[in-house]
């Protein structure tokens, strides 16, 4: 056998390595990211319970000037629905699905490109006895197996957890500037 057949197969070999390593990965992700505001979950739900309060201090709307968006469905709620098309951030939507005033919203966040994705998004707010509340955003969805071999080479939780926190402290800021 010649060396570059020799080669050839080493690669080969890795090659399935990598891919039977990939199949073992966790079939869904979590992203978490918390942070502690000082204000009360009263003055914070506008913002993240509602989609016009949340896009102030979204990250990913602040990343794109030129980002094209558009509301649609109930003004405000449960069906309340955000649609984006941007160069930068990709193409998608976010549509509340769930509410629990001052507390907690549940969302669903479809991407269409740069790549098909369907998550949950949640913003969880827990009142503290000093009148602070801490917020809590998570995202979790499946990971489907080129989600797996990228999540080799790419940690999302550290991707996707920088602007979770960018966008905590862009809340923070607002919300600790209201008088």
């Amino acid at each position: 056998m010649s060396n570059l057949s020799l080669i050839l197969v080493g690669l080969g070999v890795a090659l399935l390595m990598l891919l039977a390593y990939a199949a073992t990965r966790p079939g869904e992700f979590r992203v978490e990211r918390r942070l502690r505001i000082a204000a009360p979950a009263e003055a914070l739900w506008p913002l993240v319970g509602e989609l016009r309060g949340f896009n102030r201090w979204n990250p990913y709307e602040r990343k794109d000037p030129m980002l094209k968006s558009a509301y649609s469905g109930a003004a405000s709620g449960i069906g309340s629905r955000y649609d984006w098309d941007s160069k930068a951030v990709g193409t998608g939507s976010l549509e509340i699905t769930g509410q629990q005033p001052g507390r907690a919203v549940q969302m669903r966040l479809d991407f269409v490109k740069p790549f098909e994705a369907h998550n949950q998004a949640e913003f969880a707010l827990q009142a503290a006895p000093d009148g602070s509340t801490e917020v809590c955003w998570t995202m979790n969805g499946p990971a489907n197996f080129m989600s797996k071999l990228m999540g080799i080479f790419i940690d999302m939780d550290r991707m996707v957890g920088r602007d979770f926190e960018d966008g905590l402290q862009n809340l923070r800021q607002i919300a600790e500037a209201r008088p």
